[in-house]
């Protein structure tokens, strides 16, 4: 895991059990780099580097090792090693690895963020997207790592083309009070017409519809008061928020990561109206053919 770097430092509590032995799966020598990008998904920086987490004492406690080089020399730059035997209370972990932590809470006038980290076998993609003390989407870190005994095998920039189709998959959600998680079917359709894409999310519980005028590789759901932004990026990534956090509304931020081609994982990490972080869900969903949606 990384350095959310904007977000409030929060006390350390015993974890469920089983969420000790999730972030054990984030174990490895990871290589890759950490991008800079702006608002608008201009690359800032791009700077390689390696991530190695280690278990000790039994898997009992975890050391990690962050480094970063010289994108020039190939020199090393900066290192930082933190140990842990315990997880914060910001951070919640999947099953197979996936992982968010940030800040608790939202609040006006200070810098927020969160990170939203997702694992596929020895890659991991990860996200950190970054708010000013004025609230707005300030800027936006992307990691790209792969175990260092496995070739990178990273995945073409994500386009308009690659969305396209009807999703069906599952959504765990979990919450900061670590009660049992819930698990429910989704189904996302995702339709162009000329410059505009429409999607239409599916669940048990609601059916919600949205559009977005298509920029590039910018998605603008511009329908509402809080228009939301979709940042299409390289190896298969899309990030989610909102240009400028609300006040006293709901939002939530996203990552997304198109593994295989038919293929995609996303993670939500929700704040409801008080700016209290509220769930995070991990959404894998498979693209299928439309003849099947019929039936």
């Amino acid at each position: 895991m990384a350095d959310v770097g904007s977000s409030s430092p929060t006390p350390s509590a015993p974890e469920a059990p089983s969420q000790w032995q999730n972030v054990l799966q984030n174990l490895g020598d990871w290589r890759g780099s950490f991008t800079t990008l702006s608002s608008q998904g201009e690359i800032i920086s791009d700077v390689p580097s390696r991530v190695v987490l280690e278990g000790l004492n039994e898997n009992q406690t975890i050391r990690q090792t962050i480094q970063y080089f010289s994108a020039q020399t190939g020199e090393l730059d900066q290192e930082r090693v933190l140990e842990y035997d315990t997880l914060s209370r910001s951070v919640l972990v999947f099953e197979n690895g996936a992982f968010s932590q940030g800040s608790m809470q939202f609040g006006p006038f200070s810098e927020f963020g969160a990170e939203l980290g997702l694992i596929w076998g020895d890659r991991r993609l990860r996200l950190v997207p970054l708010f000013n003390k004025d609230s707005q989407f300030d800027r936006l870190t992307l990691i790209r790592e792969h175990r260092h005994s496995t070739p990178p095998a990273p995945r073409p920039p994500l386009t308009v083309a690659h969305l396209l189709g009807l999703w069906r998959g599952e959504a765990v959600t979990l919450t900061p009070d670590w009660l049992p998680p819930t698990v429910l079917p989704t189904q996302l359709l995702v339709t162009q017409e000329g410059d505009r894409l429409t999607q239409r999310l599916t669940t048990p519980q609601f059916e919600l519809t949205s559009s977005a005028t298509i920029a590039g590789s910018r998605l603008l759901f511009d329908q509402s008061e809080n228009p939301v932004q979709v940042l299409l990026l390289d190896d298969g990534a899309s990030c989610n928020t909102p240009l400028s956090i609300p006040r006293q509304q709901p939002f939530f931020l996203e990552a997304g990561w198109l593994v295989e081609t038919d293929l995609r994982q996303r993670m939500i990490r929700r704040y409801d109206q008080t700016g209290r972080w509220a769930s995070l869900t991990l959404v894998t969903e498979r693209r299928i053919d439309p003849s099947v949606a019929e039936h």
